[in-house]
């Protein structure tokens, strides 16, 4: 069994910055790569980060130029540096493993979820 812990979502005026955090736990024996997605009220969850744990990224262009994700392998860890927030980035982020890490086959482990609310 995996677990992804979530900190560090708030409450953050517009302009302002907040940085994610999502320790990954448990059987693990590999893991090559991590992401970060969002669901805002009334809408369908969507992509926001993907990093793969040799270095490559992928943003939503929403976000491109704002965010930065990044990996510490050690920690099973990944980050989400969120700067210049708009109020549309209020959401629930959610942490996702894409493959188990343990047979490598296609699965997602989620997060429970942080709420970042943008908000003057």
């Amino acid at each position: 069994q995996v677990q992804l812990a979530e900190s560090g979502g708030g409450l953050v005026q517009p302009g302002g910055s907040l940085r994610l955090s999502c320790a990954a736990s448990g059987t693990i024996f590999s893991i090559t790569a991590m992401a970060w997605y969002r669901q805002a009220p009334g809408k369908e969850r969507e992509l926001v980060a993907y990093i793969t744990f040799d270095g490559n990224t992928n943003y939503a262009e929403s976000v491109k130029g704002r965010f930065a994700i990044s990996a510490d392998n050690a920690k099973n860890t990944v980050y989400l540096q969120m700067n210049s927030l708009k109020p549309e980035d209020t959401a629930v982020y959610y942490c996702n493993l894409p493959r188990d890490p343990v047979t490598g086959a296609r699965r997602d482990y989620w997060g429970q979820g942080t709420q970042v609310t943008v908000s003057s």
